[in-house]
């Protein structure tokens, strides 16, 4: 008779293993959203409740961002308890609010009370002051008070981004009382990797990490194992000098406190990988003079107009370099090659400038780049370029010279290419480096400014060399 204990039984099965979300690559199976879109119109509430209970929240919010945006809202209202608001925090923010404004501020008000308060403050942020004044009306006064502190932070702040749950204690307890504290306590963090010590007044007394607590005896005092000089977080630190300081000093959290010292909230370390995504993406936009908050959900006019102030400042600077090409209009209709070839010189120096400013610009973002080496590094970029210009001068002499058969015009490419790769690659650092001096973002602006000066040099070095090689008239 066969043995039939490791068969496994259907309803025994999981509903998302019988439905599975993603294929071998991990992207959302289309019979997946096929499956879940029509539950929502059937109005399934059974089945989507039990597909959306096992999805992870950062699933949840991909599963949402795929779906029509008239059923995003429907699987909200029809999973009811049972949707995780977190969420909405994975996906853009114009999703997030296309769904939190169609929801009753009751239903947002509900989801809110499931979150940790930093969670809270994400979801919350985004909505404008009327609706947001609408949902902490219906939650209750002591969590409404909590969000309602860290809302008053300023935005990008620690005190936005921490969470206000944490584990405080008294100094004089032993490591048995603590430990039975966190035993005998239901509304404990949902993760926390160290508890703190804090006066009757919360001030900031230390930090006891979990591995150094368990390995202690009960009857030991806090005291002997309190870390006084813990790196802790102040509630107005920006929250990218915070993500610095973690990566700087290998912390998985960190207390914050207020500027009387006393003890409100913690960072974690799933905080900060946040924090870092977005300045990452922040400025990779801005490389490419795109706004900061512009998301793939956005409108086709909201996107157009958030790019048509850099397009407007890039055909300004164009005008600009055009009009080199201007004062060289007489030796442009002498010899053709030059109208041909220069557009090769200007297009080098802007490739090379733009190698050396994206070094710069995360450079000056990490802080790897300061005062006490900004001329070695510009020295060593200027090299960089000379020894480039060198052998890219002979590689497009030969090809100008094949191409032509005008001897001097490989001398003179030649030496224009050396003129605009030295000058890409220093205006390539010294470009961001006075951005950021007069305290302008250098990833937004120097995109426009040292393609402006490369486009200017090139065409100026080429044909200029050229009218005095050949003395043309």
């Amino acid at each position: 008779m066969a043995d039939d204990t490791d068969v496994a039984h259907p309803e025994e099965t999981s509903l998302i293993d019988r439905h599975p979300m993603r294929d071998d690559e991990g992207q959302i199976r289309p019979e997946f959203v096929e499956e879940i879109t029509r539950a929502i119109r059937a109005g399934d509430a059974a089945f989507l409740r039990g597909i959306v209970g096992e999805l992870h929240e950062a699933d949840l919010g991909d599963l949402i961002a795929v779906l029509q945006p008239e059923d995003r809202v429907n699987l909200v209202e029809l999973t009811g308890s049972d949707f995780d608001f977190s969420a909405l925090n994975e996906v853009d923010e114009t999703v997030r609010e296309e769904i939190l404004e169609e929801l009753e501020p009751e239903e947002v008000a509900e989801g809110v009370r499931e979150l940790e308060s930093d969670d809270a403050v994400e979801l919350l942020e985004s909505l404008d002051e009327e609706d947001r004044e609408e949902v902490l009306e219906k939650l209750p006064p002591s969590e409404r008070d909590v969000i309602e502190r860290s809302l008053e932070y300023p935005e990008n702040s620690a005190g936005r981004r921490m969470q206000t749950e944490f584990i405080a204690v008294p100094p004089d307890w032993t490591v048995g009382q603590a430990i039975d504290y966190m035993r005998e306590t239901s509304d404990l963090p949902d993760r926390f990797y160290e508890i703190y010590a804090a006066d009757a007044d919360k001030r900031w007394q230390g930090a006891v990490p979990l591995d150094v607590l368990l390995r202690s005896r009960r009857m030991v005092p806090l005291t002997e194992l309190v870390d006084e000089d813990r790196r802790r977080v102040s509630v107005l630190d920006d929250q990218e000098e915070v993500a610095r300081m973690f990566g700087k000093y290998n912390l998985v959290a960190a207390p914050v406190v207020d500027t009387e010292n006393r003890l409100v909230g913690v960072i974690t370390i799933d905080d900060v990988v946040d924090v870092i995504e977005e300045e990452a993406d922040e400025d990779l936009k801005a490389l490419g003079g795109v706004t900061s908050d512009e998301e793939l959900s956005d409108s086709v006019w909201t996107i157009a107009r958030g790019r048509f102030n850099w397009l407007l400042v890039n055909l300004a600077t164009a005008f600009l370099a055009s009009s080199v090409l201007g004062l060289f209009e007489g030796q442009l209709e002498k010899m053709v090659a030059l109208a041909v070839l220069a557009p090769i010189v200007a297009s080098q120096g802007g490739n090379a400038a733009t190698q050396t400013m994206t070094v710069a610009v995360r450079a000056l973002a990490t802080r790897e780049l300061g005062a006490q080496n900004a001329w070695r590094v510009v020295l060593r970029e200027g090299m960089v370029g000379l020894v480039n210009g060198l052998a890219f001068a002979v590689i497009t002499g030969v090809a100008a010279v094949a191409w032509f058969k005008i001897p001097g015009l490989g001398v003179v490419i030649g030496l224009a290419i050396i003129c605009n790769l030295v000058a890409g690659a220093l205006g390539g650092i010294l470009i961001p480096m006075l951005l950021n001096r007069v305290k302008a973002d250098p990833a937004v602006a120097s995109g426009t400014f040292v393609t402006t000066v490369t486009d200017v040099v090139g065409f100026f070095a080429f044909l200029g060399i050229a009218t005095l090689w050949f003395g043309l008239k």
